[in-house]
């Protein structure tokens, strides 16, 4: 059996539910609502919700760089420990993943609302009760917590393929630990640094639900816009472009990214 036809099933799956969904949102966002013409209007109306898109990217962005300051002294602990470690410590990573991701966000509303676990703890001590929800630190905490395994497991994954070999030859040309792992370590592991940051980024600065229990009105995200002009204005058309522009925007730092992550490994080849 050829390679073609081991791949069809494969191309008619991108087919039925990659291209033909994507052909739908490109055609609903360059037309009009009521008569169906070909229009630019929708995608001009985003100039209006610019500020929202700036305040998904900047949220997501900084999410992604708290997960990366977690997760890659994570990540290196558990590659550098044994076998049976290794397995129990990225057992516990998933675990969390395996629970409903609406229910871990309901979670943290539960812990940090005004009358919440953190709070009532700080009530009975004599302490005001905190601020905690509604604001963006709750909504970057609600995704550094959902999105952070997706940063550790490709660190993880790459710091598992360096050789050891490399760290003895670093030592043995004189390298301390520092310098072990500025040399060795960190340069090896940007592919899965940029992995991991794609992984977090692309689904941060698209969510709508965690923004919607753990923000506020001050907190609305591109994920919510999108959301209420399919279920509460009844506008997919400007949905549609909203989808669309976030798409492209997605797409472009991912390629930036593969390109950087294609550069990295050049250069370290090369050394």
């Amino acid at each position: 059996m050829s390679t073609k036809k081991l791949a069809a099933p494969y191309l008619i799956w991108m087919l039925i539910f990659t291209i033909v969904p994507l052909a739908i949102v490109i055609y609903f966002a360059f037309t009009d609502s009521l008569s169906g013409d070909f229009t630019l209007q929708n995608i001009r109306s985003m100039s209006s919700y610019l500020p929202i898109l700036l305040k998904s990217v900047v949220l997501a962005i900084v999410s992604a760089l708290i997960c990366l300051l977690i997760g890659y002294p994570t990540a290196y602990y558990i590659s550098t420990c044994s076998p049976g470690k290794q397995r129990l410590l990225y057992m516990l990573i998933m675990l969390p993943m395996c629970m409903s991701f609406l229910l871990r966000t309901l979670a943290w509303v539960a812990i940090l609302e005004d009358t919440g676990i953190i709070n009532s703890l700080l009530k009975n001590i004599g302490i005001s009760p905190l601020p905690l929800i509604r604001n963006n630190g709750a909504v970057i905490l609600g995704m550094v917590y959902n999105y952070l395994p997706y940063m550790i497991l490709p660190l993880y994954s790459v710091m598992m393929k360096i050789d050891d070999r490399l760290y003895e030859a670093a030592s043995d040309l004189g390298c301390n630990s520092a310098g072990v792992f500025m040399r060795v370590t960190l340069p090896l592991s940007v592919p899965g640094i940029i992995s991991g940051i794609t992984m977090v980024f692309v689904p941060a600065v698209s969510t709508f639900y965690i923004s919607r229990k753990l923000g506020s009105t001050g907190t609305v995200l591109m994920g919510d816009v999108i959301e209420s002009q399919f279920k509460t204005a009844y506008n997919p058309n400007l949905g549609a472009a909203m989808s669309l522009v976030l798409m492209v925007l997605v797409l472009t730092c991912v390629s930036l990214m593969n390109r950087f992550s294609g550069a990295d490994e050049e250069s370290v080849a090369t050394i």
